[in-house]
């Protein structure tokens, strides 16, 4: 498992700052894990996984 600081978030999924922060807090987003202080990341894996599925609801797959 490999942790991924919002930078890397932000380039592999196009989004912005904010906009990750929003779809997180909406639910649509993987959530962030707490690293000590105000640090946080992501698991990458969760956060590509989550662009798999936008490729799949663009294409209209059940799975890639």
């Amino acid at each position: 498992m490999r942790l991924i600081r919002l930078k890397e978030v932000m380039r592999l999924t196009g989004l912005g700052r904010s906009t990750v922060y929003k779809v997180m807090k909406e639910g649509s987003f993987p959530s962030s894990v707490a690293l000590g202080g105000k640090a946080v990341a992501w698991v990458e894996s969760e956060v590509q996984e989550w662009i798999l599925a936008r490729l799949r609801e663009r294409d209209g797959q059940a799975s890639l």
